[in-house]
């Protein structure tokens, strides 16, 4: 209805009014007598944003003031004062400033007025992006967020709320007291039988010998991740709270998975612990039902699921990131943001008015939340430096070592595909993604910890052109001094060429240990990998000024112990997957029946006695043999005993 005048009397007119369908009326202003006149001009009513959702007092806080959280549409938590949310909480899209300002009083238990209330829309919480800017005709704010660092990027919802709650409400029994000492009590008996008597790596070697079983183990790890993210859920649920979506994105470059659990804010500090264990809890549940899977039907590959999943924990425990330990130990602390501690925390250390500006934000903290904040922030900061300088002083031998290993293993699963190995190749895309992923997130974070050191020394040296001088001039000469030592091999050499740990994960590429060159091998040679173009091993005799011991005594220092002179064993057959077994020119020999031929010796200007093959020495085929030489392989046979 529309109400003229602000008399007693209510008085109706179909005139001209302000705005369609006049000005929206309260029942409090017509108590009141608090009415708008026509003609008189009335600002709107202000509104929220879009999205934003009220989670009330953060309870458990760390804080010696209460605080009180709000989630924004975008997703951004905002961290309110009790004047600020009670504000925010009497915003309805009806009431004017004056009516908000009498409901925040009598809750507040101070006198507020109307022109408080305006002040606080304007310059505190439509910053925040809590309320829509007056005169603004839709509810969406381009609010600004805290560009964490470390935070998970381009989200994508994979099982919206309802779903999720569903889902969560069939599994929060397992929550129950009595069913968590129940898992835990099984989990300590299948680690003492895993570990101590059947063997954890024996299950995990089957699996890395046949690629199917490592496309399943990867099946098994990604549905390991989605239970995880339910443990969250549906501890939230279990504790009185309300969870939302579940989702995935990118944490740095590696996909990874959340759950929107910001309603746990609202519940007791107990209950925000287990929403952050409930992750790793229900990893222990997984794994169970894997070994359950594996006593039924005998197959290990689910042994080697749970051997996996005791990583993921581990992982998942690290307070360094913003995984599972960093919110465990922030809700310990009562702190939701610990980095966001961390420049106080270090300014408080520095004397002057920026200290003091530090330290009295400091002194908000509780005593116990304050240690706590500390200890993490003068742990990780040191830390973190650290690392970096050590990626920085290695950076040669990184990128040298990522580019080897990255072009064998594309070659490599390339020629799994070529040669219809498809079951190899995939797998050597699952390798080829592990490789990418730590090269991309390597790039991805040094620029953006160059672009935030640049943007925080130019915000500091603003119109103090001395200083941003200095700066510069120490920049450079860092930088100057780092590459001089990056181009005159101060820094580590890269890394030497070694066998795959997981030869599965990388078709193609050879799993054997490179031999030392000999002096007195040509120059003009190489060891090729198994199934390609290798060199052949030959008789130490063939080699001048070379020699070995005929019995088959140890070899000597720096020599390879892989194989024994002194029994007849048929050489393994060495080729590439994807590449049939013993055809083409560099196939190995093999012996036939109980015994081994041994090849006709190469060419050579002085044989002399023939005498049982080192391991270790292996030089380049000639060129130049005997026509009547076999071809090169990778290992003669041995002589016979």
């Amino acid at each position: 209805m529309t109400v003229l005048d602000d008399g007693t009397s209510a008085l109706y007119d179909t005139g001209p009014v302000p705005g369609p369908g006049g000005w929206p009326v309260t029942y409090e202003q017509v108590t009141t007598g608090s009415l708008p006149a026509v003609g008189t001009p009335v600002r709107p009513a202000p509104r929220l944003s879009a999205g934003l959702r009220l989670h009330g007092e953060y309870q458990g806080s760390g804080f010696t003031e209460p605080k009180y959280i709000a989630r924004r549409g975008d997703g951004q938590v905002v961290q309110l004062s009790r004047l600020l949310y009670l504000v925010a909480s009497s915003v309805d899209g009806i009431r004017d400033a004056e009516t908000i300002a009498h409901r925040v009083s009598a809750r507040f238990g101070r006198e507020v007025s109307g022109e408080n209330i305006r002040y606080l829309l304007e310059n505190k919480l439509q910053p925040l992006g809590v309320t829509v800017p007056e005169g603004q005709e839709d509810d969406e704010v381009d609010a600004p967020r805290s560009d964490l660092l470390l935070a998970l990027k381009g989200h994508r919802v994979i099982f919206d709320e309802r779903r999720t709650t569903r889902i969560a409400k069939a599994l929060a029994w397992l929550h129950r007291p009595a069913v968590v000492a129940a898992v835990l009590l099984a989990a300590v008996a299948m680690d003492v039988w895993l570990f101590g008597f059947f063997g954890a790596i024996e299950p995990v070697l089957e699996v890395l010998d046949q690629p199917v079983l490592i496309l399943i183990v990867f099946v098994l790890t990604v549905a390991s991740l989605v239970f995880h993210e339910f443990g969250h859920a549906s501890a939230c649920r279990y504790g009185g709270g309300r969870p939302g979506c579940i989702g995935c994105g990118l944490f740095l470059i590696w996909p990874s998975m959340y759950t929107d659990v910001t309603d746990v804010y609202r519940i007791s500090r107990a209950g925000r612990l287990r929403t952050d264990l409930g992750g790793v809890y229900f990893n222990v549940v997984f794994m169970l039902a894997m070994a359950g899977a594996y006593f039924a039907t005998g197959a290990q590959f689910f042994l080697a699921a749970v051997y996996l999943g005791h990583f993921e924990i581990l992982e998942q425990l690290m307070p360094a990131v913003r995984l599972d330990g960093y919110y465990i130990l922030g809700d310990l602390a009562g702190v939701p943001d610990l980095y966001g501690k961390i420049k106080p925390i270090l300014f408080s250390l520095v004397p002057g008015a920026k200290g003091r500006a530090a330290r009295t934000e400091v002194a908000g903290l509780k005593k116990s939340a304050r240690t706590i904040v500390a200890t993490w922030v003068l742990t990780m900061v040191p830390l973190i430096v650290g690392e970096m300088g050590y990626a920085l002083w290695n950076l040669p031998r990184i990128l040298t070592t990522m580019i080897r290993s990255l072009t064998e293993q594309l070659l490599g699963t390339a020629g799994a595909f070529a040669h219809g190995q498809i079951v190899a190749g995939l797998v050597g895309v699952i390798g080829s993604v592990m490789l990418l992923c730590p090269m991309a997130g390597v790039v991805y974070l040094s620029v953006k910890i160059g672009g935030r050191l640049f943007r925080a020394a130019k915000r500091v040296t603003a119109g103090r052109p001395r200083l941003r001088l200095a700066l510069c001039v120490l920049a450079v000469a860092a930088l100057t001094g780092l590459s001089y030592a990056w181009v005159s091999g101060m820094t580590p050499k890269p890394l030497p060429k070694q066998p795959p740990i997981a030869p599965i994960l990388q078709p193609g590429v050879s799993t054997e240990e490179p031999a030392p060159r000999d002096a007195s091998t040509p120059a003009h040679g190489g060891h090729g990998r198994y199934g390609t173009g290798g060199g052949a091993s030959v008789s130490p005799s063939a080699v001048p000024g070379a020699s070995a011991s005929a019995r088959g005594d140890e070899p000597s220092p720096g020599e390879s112990a892989s194989a024994s002179a002194s029994a007849p064993r048929p050489p393994a057959s060495a080729s590439a997957p994807g590449e049939p077994t013993g055809t083409g020119p560099h196939q190995s020999q093999s012996s036939t029946g109980g015994s081994s031929a041994n090849p006709p010796p190469p060419t050579s200007p002085d044989p002399g006695p023939p005498t049982s093959p080192t391991p270790s020495e292996s030089v380049p085929a000639s060129p130049t043999g005997s026509p009547t030489s076999p071809p090169p392989g990778d290992s003669p046979a041995p002589t016979s005993s």
